[in-house]
């Protein structure tokens, strides 16, 4: 069964990009609003962005003008479109939706 799976993380430059996806089970994509968090070594999981049934989006003062997320409601799959990275942007990376969560992509962002 689907649920949470994410995807896209990886090793990246600074100032570089990455798309992370969110393939989610249609009962839950369909439901609930989807959001992204992340958690860096030694901190507390933050909400970075979320996107709601209606397309509604909002975004945490750390990534806005940067972070993009959007929904495929063809295809149940959330993204988070990331620019201009930063190292301080290194984290796992969690999509949630319906009190579910993934299993985490792992982003690191260093020359």
């Amino acid at each position: 069964q689907v649920q949470l799976v994410e995807s896209g993380g990886g090793l990246v430059q600074p100032g570089g990009s990455l798309r992370l996806s969110c393939a989610a089970s249609r009962n839950i994509f369909d439901r609930y609003t989807m959001g992204w968090s992340r958690q860096a070594p030694g901190k507390q999981r933050e909400l970075v962005a979320f996107i709601t049934r209606g397309g509604i989006t909002n975004y945490s003062d750390s990534v806005k003008g940067r972070f993009t997320i959007s929904r495929d409601n063809d295809k149940n799959t959330v993204y988070l479109q990331m620019n201009s990275l930063k190292p301080e942007d290194t984290a796992v990376y969690y999509c949630s939706g319906g009190g579910l969560w993934g299993q985490g992509t792992q982003v690191t962002v260093s020359s």
